[in-house]
């Protein structure tokens, strides 16, 4: 067993080094609000993000079921027009297109 001082070295090393790597961000995050870049990124960011999550999972969902494509599409044209006319909601667009795409699959 090694000795306890080692154990205590090792772990204020660590602690220190987890420490370092969590206050970093914060200490260099001032200067970075004022990039024109971290600015864009942030605009652009969560698009981009949503556009590639949206395709994945349109293209899984039509790969499983080929025949029910239609449906896919009419929910995605729900989606983004409640998002686009509901002021832009998140969470009610999603709803909106969850609930069509279920009740569409289950009515028709």
């Amino acid at each position: 067993m090694p000795d306890i001082g080692y154990l205590i070295a090792a772990v204020l090393v660590a602690g220190g080094i987890t420490l370092a790597l969590r206050v970093l961000p914060f200490a260099i995050l001032k200067p970075l609000r004022k990039s024109r870049f971290v600015q864009a990124l942030g605009r652009w960011m969560p698009v981009g993000i949503m556009l590639i999550l949206a395709v994945v999972v349109l293209r899984d969902e039509v790969a499983q079921r080929p025949d029910h494509a239609w449906a896919v599409a009419a929910a995605a044209l729900v989606t983004v027009a409640v998002h686009l006319l509901g002021r832009r909601r998140a969470l009610l667009s999603i709803a909106a297109g969850t609930a069509s795409y279920i009740l569409l699959l289950n009515l028709l």
